[in-house]
C-alpha cells in the first residue's frame, strides 16, 4: 500500500470528525467533544504549573502525585491531590446526575454540562485573577475544588455520551488504540484520524496554556477555557431542539 493510500483515510476521518455527517450516529457531538479535549490541556496546565504538582483532570496523575507525597518526594502535596479527587469525584456524581435527568435527548446533556462547566470555569477565573495571591493556601484548595467539580462533570458526562475516542480527559487507551489497531500491527487502521485530532487537541490545550502561563497571565489559561465553554454552549444551545437519531441515547 503507497504512503497516499495509507494517509488519505486519515485525514478522511479526521475531516468527519470536525464536520460530521449529520446522519452519523453521533451526528454534531464530535467537534464538541474535541473542544472540550482542548479545555482539559487549557486546565491541566493551569493546576500543574499554577497550583503545584497536581491536575484536575488528569486523575491518573492525582494517583501516582499521591503515593510519591506519601513516600516523601518533594514538590508533591498529598493534601491537594486527595482534594482533586474528592472534587472530581463528587463531579463525577453530579455529571451522572445530569446525565440521567436529560438521558433522553443527548444534546441537551451536553449542553447542560457545558453550561454547568462554563459557570465553574468563570468562577474559577474571577477567583485566580481578582482574589488572594494564587501561592495563598486558601485560594489554592478553592481552585482544586472548582476545577475538579467542572472536570468531573465533563467526564461522566464525556462517559454517558460515549462518542468513540473522544473521552476528553484519558488519552491512555486512545493512543493504545492507534497502535495497537494500526495496519503496521495486523488491524484495520480504523478511527486513527479521529485519535490523533484528540491527541493534538490536548497537546494544543496543554501547549497554548503553558505559554500563557509563562508569557502571559496565570489566570489566563483559566479565561481562555471559560471562553471556549461558553462558545460550546451557545452552540450546543442549538442541539437540543433536534429530533435527529443521534439525540437518542446509546
Amino acid at each position: 500500500m503507497s504512503i497516499r493510500n495509507a494517509v488519505h483515510p486519515v485525514f478522511r476521518e479526521a475531516r468527519a470528525t470536525v464536520l460530521p455527517n449529520p446522519a452519523d450516529r453521533h451526528g454534531p457531538l464530535p467537534p464538541l467533544m474535541l473542544a472540550l479535549t482542548v479545555v482539559t490541556g487549557l486546565v491541566d496546565s493551569f493546576s500543574y504549573l499554577v497550583l503545584g504538582h497536581v491536575f484536575v483532570a488528569n486523575m491518573t496523575g492525582n494517583v501516582v502525585f499521591a503515593g510519591f507525597a506519601i513516600a516523601g518526594a518533594a514538590g508533591f502535596s498529598l493534601a491537594a491531590s486527595l482534594a482533586a479527587l474528592a472534587a472530581f469525584g463528587v463531579g463525577a456524581l453530579l455529571g451522572g446526575r445530569i446525565a440521567r435527568r436529560a438521558r433522553a435527548h443527548r444534546g441537551r446533556v451536553l449542553h447542560l454540562t457545558l453550561v454547568v462547566e462554563t459557570v465553574l470555569f468563570l468562577a474559577a477565573y474571577v477567583l485566580a485573577r481578582y482574589g488572594a495571591p494564587l501561592d495563598d493556601t486558601a485560594t489554592r484548595y478553592q481552585l482544586i475544588g472548582l476545577l475538579g467539580l467542572a472536570m468531573g462533570i465533563q467526564n461522566a458526562t464525556a462517559r454517558a455520551l460515549a462518542v468513540p475516542d473522544l473521552t476528553t480527559t484519558v488519552l491512555t487507551l486512545t493512543i493504545t488504540g492507534m497502535a495497537s489497531d494500526s495496519r503496521a500491527a495486523g488491524g484495520s487502521g480504523g478511527r486513527t484520524g479521529r485519535r490523533a485530532l484528540a491527541v493534538l487537541a490536548m497537546f494544543g490545550g496543554a501547549l497554548v496554556g503553558a505559554f500563557a502561563v509563562r508569557h502571559g497571565s496565570p489566570a489566563l489559561p483559566l479565561l481562555l477555557a471559560t471562553v471556549l465553554l461558553a462558545g460550546s454552549a451557545l452552540d450546543a444551545f442549538a442541539l437540543t431542539r433536534s429530533d435527529a437519531r443521534w439525540t437518542a441515547p446509546l
